[in-house]
């Protein structure tokens, strides 16, 4: 059995005349990613593949200094307007050494990814109807990586970390 955290980037800034992809956390985007790391915190991370962008990268940078730990960080630009089977193709790769593994990109792709991985629930359904920012849907994974199925990952957690 595998974990699986499928989280959204948090608040990012408007107010800069940066391009997309540099585009920072805004101050309430902070403080929610710092909750989250207290969140992530509960997990022991062996993975985490990241969107490049700046807010991406900020988002799990502050989601470590509020307590999440991973020694596997890597970002890269395939999770940057990615569609869902780049993701899921990423997580088939994963070695089966990884327990636990923390994909952390944007919308509307993770919640697509949540959508396609989930068995129905209640829970599912209110995680994949509204994924905002700093959403993170926590699955349990039978199988391998490379078996990922439609629908065949049990949603156990849908959080909303707000600072």
């Amino acid at each position: 059995m595998h974990t699986l955290i499928v989280m959204r980037h948090a608040k990012s800034s408007w107010s800069t005349s940066e391009p997309d992809h540099r585009r920072p956390l805004a101050g309430r985007g902070i403080r929610d990613a710092t909750v989250a790391g207290q969140i992530l915190s509960d997990y022991r991370l062996d993975r985490v593949l990241s969107s490049s962008s700046a807010r991406t990268r900020q988002t799990w940078q502050t989601a470590a200094l509020g307590g999440a730990v991973c020694d596997d960080v890597e970002f890269t630009d395939t999770l940057y307007g990615a569609w869902t089977d780049s993701v899921i193709g990423l997580l088939n790769e994963l070695d089966e050494s990884v327990g636990t593994a923390l994909v952390l990109g944007h919308e509307p792709t993770m919640s697509s990814v949540v959508e396609w991985l989930a068995e129905p629930s209640e829970l599912a359904d209110e995680a994949s109807g509204h994924f905002p920012t700093c959403a993170m849907a926590i699955f349990e994974v039978p199988g391998s990586w490379a078996g990922l199925a439609p629908g065949a990952a049990r949603l156990v957690r849908f959080e909303i970390p707000r600072g």
